[in-house]
């Protein structure tokens, strides 16, 4: 079957996202900036959230222009992964809440991390349904990034209860690492032949 209707469901799913998060922040009642002070670790939280969607978003697009069809595997586990990024402004709005107390944190961290597995499961059921050689599964390869972040997600959620504001800049990092829209599918797209590099 034809991706398009699974693209435009995903991208209205992330464009709610994004709208509840936001409708979270709550304008002060003072007019001043003190007045803003207060509302720090909610808007901190609502920024990194903001750029995780951001980040999934770029991906799944691009992971999406790299392949021609989908199946019904594929339609499930994009809605494993869309489950998990539903749970962002949940987990957004307690660590801001909470002032980034470890329970927020971690459990931020778990969805963080539950996330990645299911986009790690999408990219796999798309490669096993185009095949190993097809472009997707060329650009991804081994997908040394991708099994980085979970390592990183695995030991940040426990480091929560330790050191929050740790976990916090581990969170920071992978966001980093993912910033740039994904090279290797940008490669292959333009040259499908084109060797790993």
């Amino acid at each position: 079957m034809k991706k398009s209707r699974l693209e435009a469901f995903s991208d209205g799913v992330l464009a709610i996202i994004i709208t509840i998060m936001v409708l979270e922040l709550r304008a002060p009642h003072g007019s001043t900036l003190a007045d803003l002070r207060p509302l720090a670790p909610k808007v901190l939280s609502y920024l990194v959230s903001f750029l995780y969607i951001g980040i999934y978003w770029n991906n799944h697009h691009h992971m999406l222009q790299a392949v021609e069809r989908v199946d019904g595997r594929v339609l499930w586990a994009n809605m494993l992964l869309l489950l998990w990024l539903s749970l962002i402004p949940f987990t957004t709005a307690w660590m801001g809440e909470n002032h980034f107390q470890p329970l927020p944190v971690a459990l931020y961290g778990v969805v963080l991390l539950l996330a990645a597995v299911a986009y790690y499961i999408l990219s796999r059921t798309l490669i096993r349904l185009h095949g190993p050689d097809s472009v997707l599964g060329r650009a991804v390869g081994s997908d040394v990034k991708g099994k980085l972040s979970l390592g990183l997600y695995a030991v940040s959620i426990p480091l929560a209860f330790v050191q929050a504001p740790a976990a916090c800049a581990i969170y920071v990092l992978v966001a980093v690492i993912w910033l740039v829209p994904d090279a290797r599918i940008e490669r292959h797209l333009a040259s499908p032949r084109a060797e790993d590099r």
